[in-house]
């Protein structure tokens, strides 16, 4: 520890950027003081990323009940006779889902609280590098002089003139937990990582779905072999995929919504769920006249460090665009905090990070891409291993999905990875540490797996790489 509790660092956020910078700097000897306007946690406890996987949990609760008598499973009514239709209680699934998320926030708040870091509730803004100035609910303002200050304000669903969330039937991601009855039909504009996962998690709670799609697929930015075998899965199941179908404008009238697409077209529904990206919570924060350079679109230009242009100040999370996942926030901040603080420190190196979409099946990344291979920027070998011939997916009733793994010609070091599968999520880790600590294809198919189990086809794989 380079430093003393001289230090005052003041985090404007209290998100995974913010609450984990704390955490370090609080660990390290600073003085900390988190300013928050709306709950620990940000969006990704409270509106989304907890919320979200939460509502997730209970769809593949029904995709697994729906595959049942696949497995010998039959239910019966009180009389003995066939029951076929599983129903979801929305009101109850959304209540739980707040409950969960306001839980998991006074979790955070009493770790804060235990390692003596203060919080102030309001919204801060900058004064200058050296000072925030926090307002309260009524008010007043507090300053807040710091020798460094941690910016992690997040960023919010992005919405157009012409598409204004109403907060009943119209809705960004942040307000679907606010539904009690289960929509008739609803429309998913945006066919990125939040309009899939939102798409494939209602179509399994039994709602009819149509997802409008810019693009030629589904997951325009993840592996496509990976999006073509979601996007197979989610027509086989009922979901209306529309490719190429541009959203020009969404209206309501009474309990009817209508996507009008700009090719004259229009799709109608109950409720429409905007996924049309997120913008910077940066503006009016001082950030530009206390010297703090914004990129394109207001995002804060940070470095691998997460040092912005202006000297003792940093940032991280979703305002600075690098990468919109909790993880990367928390671990941006928590760099930031090392760097400050003379703790030793890795830079960022984004090529190490793992990510999921929770969509059924999971696609789970990390490393290099098939888009890399391909383009010729990363010159590796390739094997693709379906799960379709796992012994524990046959006995589970699992035919979608497969392993994907890179490994560089010559040393067979292993430098990316993808899985598609149920707990994609769970399975990307073997894979993640072989990334992490650049170990061969060869060690990763050494290592002892249990059979039987889906994490077998990660070392299958690995073995299909080797070289005599």
């Amino acid at each position: 520890m380079g430093h003393t509790s001289d230090e005052h660092v003041v985090i404007v956020g209290g998100g995974p950027g913010g609450y984990e910078s704390a955490l370090v700097a609080a660990q390290l000897g600073a003085h900390v003081t988190v300013v928050d306007t709306d709950g620990l946690g940000g969006s990704a406890v409270l509106t989304d990323c907890v919320p979200s996987k939460t509502l997730i949990a209970t769809a593949e609760l029904m995709t697994d009940v729906s595959a049942a008598a696949e497995l010998g499973v039959n239910f019966e009514d009180h009389e003995g006779d066939a029951a076929t239709t599983i129903r979801v209680d929305l009101a109850r699934v959304n209540a739980r889902v707040k409950k969960l998320a306001a839980d998991q926030s006074d979790d955070i708040a009493r770790r804060l609280a235990k390692e003596g870091v203060e919080v102030v509730r309001g919204r801060g803004r900058l004064d200058g590098p050296g000072r925030v100035i926090a307002t309260k609910a009524d008010g007043t303002e507090q300053t807040l002089d710091a020798d460094a200050i941690l910016v992690a304000t997040g960023a919010a669903p992005r919405t157009l003139p012409t598409a204004q969330p109403d907060g009943e039937r119209i809705l960004t991601w942040e307000q679907v937990y606010d539904l009690t009855e289960v929509p008739t039909s609803l429309i998913v504009v945006g066919s990125g990582v939040t309009g899939a996962e939102f798409a494939s998690a209602y179509l399994a709670l039994g709602i009819d779905v149509t997802l409008v799609s810019s693009r030629d697929r589904v997951l325009p930015g993840e592996d496509a072999d990976a999006a073509a075998v979601l996007e197979e899965v989610l027509k086989r199941r009922g979901m209306n995929v529309l490719s190429r179908s541009r959203m020009e404008s969404v209206t309501r009238d009474g309990d009817v919504v209508t996507v009008a697409l700009t090719d004259g077209r229009t799709v109608q529904g109950s409720h429409c769920i905007l996924a049309l990206g997120s913008i910077p919570n940066t503006a009016d924060l001082g950030l530009e006249e206390a010297g703090v350079v914004l990129k394109d679109g207001g995002f804060v230009n940070v470095d691998r460090v997460s040092r912005t242009s202006a000297r003792g100040v940093y940032s991280a999370g979703d305002c600075t665009g690098v990468l919109m996942l909790a993880s990367v926030a928390a671990m941006q901040g928590r760099i930031a905090m090392w760097h400050f603080l003379g703790d030793t420190v890795h830079p960022l190196d984004l090529k190490k990070v793992s990510s999921n979409v929770f969509t059924a099946p999971e696609i789970a990344t990390v490393g290099w891409s098939q888009q890399s291979v391909d383009s010729g920027e990363m010159v590796a070998e390739v094997v693709m291993l379906p799960l379709s011939g796992n012994p524990r997916a046959k006995m589970q009733g699992v035919r979608d999905g497969f392993v994907k793994l890179f490994c560089r010609p010559g040393t067979g070091i292993v430098v990316g990875g993808v899985v598609v599968g149920p707990r994609a999520s769970e399975l990307i880790h073997p894979v993640s540490i072989a990334v992490a600590e650049s170990l061969t294809a060869d060690q990763l198919a050494q290592a002892f797996t249990v059979y039987p189990s889906m994490s077998g086809s990660v070392a299958e794989a690995a073995r299909r790489l080797h070289h005599v």
